[in-house]
């Protein structure tokens, strides 16, 4: 850590609450770790134990956290690099806790808070998020069993990089946050809007001659008829009227 207060200004309040962070997670524990990379503060690795009593129980999950510049004010990236069956690999998870939801981060989170929370989404399902994998439960066993023997480039094996400590208990804040986290995924697949149905092809419709219309079409006749007849006779009764009052004169 000494060097990276002699790379990093120590002043900039990012720097000093990610130094401080990777004071506080310098011992591995039995269900985690996580730790800066050596030439760069703002990556970092961490490792993780699949959930007992899950398809995961067993397996060994290790990954990448990328934190903006302006952590804890904004939230990190988390990148799982070992197969799982869960989540996709080289790929940015969306949880409520991650960078695809800054509006539900809150500064007071921490990378350990992350941690958990990663933890706790692992056997939940996948719903169509982002990054989510919907593996069979015997698929993620299987994945688990050979994770284990999964290494990383940088940090090696990963299995070793955990330790026999026990992880620190979670307090009554964390778990608030861990319960809010779950409900907000909760409720944003909730919120989403019903699937349209597919669109089904109309069918072209053939008009053909019923009785109805072959009525109404009489019906217009018969008028027509009528005010042709009227038309007649008023003609006539004026010609009629016109000669009778000729006659009348010549009298």
């Amino acid at each position: 850590m000494a060097d990276m207060g002699e790379k990093y200004n120590t002043k900039c309040p990012g720097v000093k609450r990610l130094m401080r962070e990777a004071m506080e997670l310098a011992e591995a524990t039995e269900e985690y770790c996580a730790r800066p990379l050596e030439d760069n503060l703002f990556e970092w690795h961490f490792t993780v134990k699949g959930p007992k009593g899950t398809d995961f129980e067993g397996g060994i999950y290790h990954g990448r956290i990328l934190l903006p510049k302006e952590y804890p004010m904004h939230p990190p990236h988390i990148i799982l690099l070992t197969p799982n069956g869960r989540f996709e690999v080289n790929k940015k998870i969306c949880l409520s806790i991650s960078g695809h939801h800054p509006e539900t981060w809150q500064p007071s989170w921490s990378i350990r808070t992350a941690l958990l929370a990663l933890i706790a989404f692992m056997p939940t399902p996948a719903e169509g998020t982002i990054g989510s994998l919907d593996y069979t439960p015997a698929e993620r066993k299987v994945l688990a069993k050979k994770s284990v023997t999964w290494s990383c480039p940088l940090c090696g094996d990963t299995a070793a990089l955990l330790s026999s400590t026990a992880a620190k208990p979670i307090t009554e804040e964390e778990q608030s946050v861990l319960n809010q986290i779950a409900f907000k995924g909760e409720e944003e697949q909730a919120a989403k809007p019903p699937e349209e149905p597919a669109a089904q092809e109309v069918q072209p419709q053939v008009l053909e001659s019923t009785e109805p219309s072959t009525g109404f079409l009489d019906q217009l006749t018969e008028v027509l008829v009528a005010l042709l007849v009227g038309a007649i006779g008023i003609f006539i009764y004026r010609r009629w009227n016109a000669h009778y009052s000729s006659a009348e004169t010549e009298l």
